[in-house]
């Protein structure tokens, strides 16, 4: 199964803004890890938004 290019580059995009790591970083983890990181990510943002 492949995973969708624009999506891909959409996850790497949001974790490199995020957190400064490079693409070659972002493109070690599998897809399970970035997806966990970017969910990590959305909630922090959240709590931020939300003055917490």
């Amino acid at each position: 199964m492949t995973y969708a290019l624009p999506r891909l580059r959409e996850e790497i995009a949001y974790i490199a803004y995020h957190f400064h790591w490079q693409r070659d970083e972002i493109l070690d983890l599998t897809h399970a890890e970035r997806r966990d990181w970017v969910a990590e990510i959305a909630q922090i943002n959240s709590r931020m938004n939300e003055g917490g």
